[in-house]
């Protein structure tokens, strides 16, 4: 069964999304652009289809809920694969909903490749305004107050949601060019291999169908519990910390400390573990001064980490470092009550539920 190539199209900015779009379906003259919008207040989800003969269909569809998951489940991916199927096309640019995130159809694909057998996704392309880097990646806006939640319940901030878009992109392309500062910032966080585009005519878009994304790979970069070394970053704008350890949080002292760690003009992310909680994996994610804190997967097998990345513009990276080790369990404690600590409560249950018993 042959596939048919689809390129992902992301953004928080809906320009940006539309031009590269618009550029990539003059270059793939053969390929249709699928886009879609989300209305949530409607609960309304809207699909239009094109290629260069003009409008080949579009539709309306109410969701019962309105959210990009409802709307991946529904009418993304059987339109992918209806479109594909067709073998009237030779390519598919699929333009997702402002803020909705690529790996969500990744995800699907990969766990269930019969939901779409004639689809395969060869990238995953981030649009931006180059000139809002610094804001839209560290700022304190909410999607909410920028209209561009992909649910009633979605309360994450723009920061939040731009920074894991950019992070699982193949590609990015930067509309009206990017200064210094902000180069360094994206080139801190992309994946490893991905590439920087800032004059999106000099991007040949025939690449884009030829297997950039590689779902493995990218998930072992966006894991929280992500292993291996980063590449060295040099800049004189931007700093990364990477905080590691095999000895767990102390409760108390990360409670002390977490604002100071996750908040301010930063991206954070990764993993840690406590020793009332020693079983699973805790994940940390934050940007723009906001941070969420969570219960993940067990450790299973794995030995328990903990690693949080912190990347920055400020000059906090030194307290930051000081407060971590200030969290970490000291020997003397470890020597004391062990790694595994038994404890009715430990103050983190407001975020990550109930301590259940290490027994």
């Amino acid at each position: 069964m042959s596939r048919v190539p689809v390129v992902l199209v992301t953004g928080i900015d809906d320009a940006a999304t539309a031009s590269a779009t618009v550029g990539m379906q003059f270059d793939l003259s053969q390929a249709a652009v699928m886009r879609h919008v989300l209305d949530v207040p409607s609960q309304r989800l809207t699909r239009r289809v094109s290629d260069l003969t003009g409008l080949v269909e579009s539709e309306h569809h109410d969701l019962d809920h309105a959210c990009v998951s409802c709307a991946l489940r529904e009418d993304i991916v059987p339109s992918l694969e209806r479109l594909a199927a067709s073998g009237r096309w030779d390519a598919i640019v699929a333009h997702l909903p402002v803020a909705a995130d690529a790996s969500q159809v990744c995800r699907v694909l990969a766990v269930d490749p019969q939901a779409a057998p004639h689809v395969t996704i060869t990238a995953v392309v981030h649009a931006l305004d180059g000139g809002r880097v610094h804001d839209d990646l560290l700022g304190e806006d909410l999607l909410g107050e920028r209209g561009l939640h992909t649910s009633e319940e979605d309360s994450r901030g723009v920061a939040e949601a731009h920074a894991a878009l950019v992070e699982y992109a193949d590609i990015i392309i930067a509309t009206g060019g990017l200064d210094d500062p902000s180069r360094d910032l994206l080139r801190a966080l992309v994946r490893p291999g991905a590439e920087i585009v800032e004059d999106a005519s000099a991007l040949d878009a025939r690449r884009l169908v030829t297997d950039l994304h590689q779902h493995h790979r990218t998930e072992r970069w966006v894991d929280v519990a992500r292993a291996g070394s980063l590449p060295e970053l040099e800049s004189a704008h931007v700093w990364r910390l990477d905080l590691r350890s095999t000895r767990p949080l102390h409760p108390g002292r990360l409670l002390d400390c977490v604002e100071l760690i996750g908040g301010g003009p930063r991206r954070s992310r990764g993993c840690f573990w406590l020793p009332t909680r020693p079983g699973v994996a805790c994940e940390w994610e934050g940007a723009g001064g906001q941070l969420s804190i969570g219960t993940g997967a067990s450790w299973g097998r794995s030995t328990p980490a903990t690693r949080i990345v912190v990347t920055g513009v400020d000059d906090g990276a030194d307290e930051i470092r000081a407060a971590f080790e200030h969290c970490l369990l000291t020997e003397a404690e470890a020597t004391e009550r062990g790694l595994y600590w038994e404890a009715a409560h430990d103050g983190l249950e407001p975020w990550l539920g109930p301590v259940r018993r290490v027994a």
